[in-house]
């Protein structure tokens, strides 16, 4: 037994160490802990933060003879454009939005409203254009123009480029009439979303982040597609008890926005929804003062989704994305990939889903070996060598040697069982004496028997 143990006990302490460093493999993790959280979040919010256009042309007619008058307007083509852009957040993969009801308003706005609105920025532009009273100009205008249409378009646009037809599902009110949400609808499957978080659990100076298109954040140094490209600014909660006027909840906090991010959700450091940024502090001295702004909270913006009918939730294409994100980061580059490469099959207008699969191309070779990926083989291999250990064991310490015995032999000289000749030894002489001995009973036996 002690010799077998010698052989069998190490073999089995060598299979059981590659079991464990199996396991060990098997369970290492791609390591983002030199990624910060706001990269993080920034990373995952992007793709589903959209702009959203809502605008009216009307179309004018001039009944007066004026020259002058009717050239500017032919600049025109007899039209004027009025509307407003905001920011909003896709929270269902089949394409439901939210933002404020402000953003959309002229979707929503009677068209005697629109022209009206409409036609103080025609007179405004008259007035400018000739340098006369805005007053004189309105006057005039008001004599001999008439609306004769009224075109309303509402436009989303998506961070990947595309521009799609949105359309209303629930209304609210703007700020100062009511609850400022709406939910919009576009047509789409397989798009990135945001989570809708709970205010509810809103403390102050909780850590948040505001995600939009700021007109403050535009210039005309930058480039046409830089528009496309959202801004997200760092935060916190300033007060969770205030209510305007109409006794509508607010969250204060003091990331800077500006018009343009009304709409925008407002983040926390899950990535969830917790509010979308709807109006700012007042001005002080006719300026404007960053860091006093205010957001409908995200339980009031569930009232609307409700009523909408609008489902919310995150796809496949989210999972994947943050799947690709986790191993790109952790150095795994050949992994991320074929999530990264899974992602723009589902969804190929993903606004950063070219950049990571072209990155993670160049870095392939650079690429981290993720054990997981083989598992079975382990399994298999684990399975193997555990059933090896326990036959060693039981050949060890269960099965004893076959004792051999040794038979007798029947044939050659007879045995010699005694120092016949008394010299304290069994020796040659003695095997002589005892033949002789033998050979003298024989012939005693022939004498008392004979023939």
């Amino acid at each position: 037994m002690r010799k077998r143990a010698m052989i069998t006990i190490p073999i089995s302490i060598i299979f059981a160490v590659c079991i464990a460093a199996s396991f060990f493999l098997m369970n290492i993790k791609p390591d983002t802990s030199h990624i910060s959280k706001a990269q993080k979040l920034a990373e995952y919010t992007k793709p589903a933060v959209v702009r959203i256009v809502d605008y009216a042309i009307v179309e004018w007619e001039f009944v007066n003879d004026d020259p002058d008058v009717d050239a500017y307007l032919q600049q025109l083509d007899y039209r004027t454009m009025i509307g407003a852009s905001g920011s909003g957040a896709i929270i269902s993969p089949n394409g439901y939005i939210v933002t404020n009801a402000h953003v959309v308003e002229y979707s929503k706005a009677e068209e005697i409203d629109i022209a009206n609105a409409a036609f103080e920025q025609l007179a405004a532009g008259l007035a400018e254009y000739f340098g006369v009273d805005f007053d004189l100009a309105y006057d005039y205008m008001i004599e001999y123009t008439f609306y004769t249409k009224v075109t309303r378009g509402l436009k989303v646009i998506l961070p990947g480029g595309d521009v799609l037809d949105g359309e209303v599902k629930s209304y609210g009110a703007p700020v100062n009439q009511g609850k400022d949400v709406a939910v919009l609808k576009i047509e789409g499957k397989n798009l990135p979303t945001l989570p809708l978080g709970n205010s509810d659990t809103v403390q102050n100076q909780d850590d948040i982040w505001v995600i939009g298109y700021p007109a403050a954040a535009e210039s005309d140094y930058l480039s046409p597609d830089s528009s496309l490209v959202s801004s997200m600014n760092a935060g916190h909660v300033s007060a969770t008890s205030k209510k305007t006027e109409q006794g509508s909840p607010v969250i204060q906090i003091d990331a800077a926005a500006t018009h343009g991010n009304s709409g925008g959700p407002v983040i926390n450091e899950r990535g969830e929804i917790i509010g979308l940024l709807t109006f700012r502090g007042d001005t002080v001295n006719g300026q404007e003062v960053q860091g006093f702004n205010f957001a409908v909270p995200v339980n009031t913006v569930k009232e609307f989704v409700k009523q909408a009918g609008a489902d919310h939730g995150q796809g496949s294409v989210d999972t994947l994305f943050r799947k690709g994100l986790t191993l790109y980061w952790g150095g795994y580059y050949k992994d991320a990939l074929t999530k990264f490469e899974a992602v723009e099959r589902l969804y190929p207008g993903h606004s950063e889903i070219k950049r990571f699969i072209t990155d993670s191309q160049q870095k392939s070779e650079q690429s981290k070996i993720l054990w997981s990926n083989y598992k079975t083989a382990f399994f298999i291999f684990d399975g193997v060598a555990l059933l090896l250990i326990i036959g060693l064991l039981v050949f060890t310490f269960v099965l004893k040697p076959k004792q051999q015995s040794k038979a007798a032999s029947t044939n050659g000289p007879p045995a010699v069982s005694a120092d016949l000749n008394g010299d304290g030894q069994v020796d040659l002489q003695d095997v002589l004496l005892a033949l002789q001995k033998r050979q003298q009973q024989a012939d005693d036996s022939e004498k008392k028997d004979p023939q």
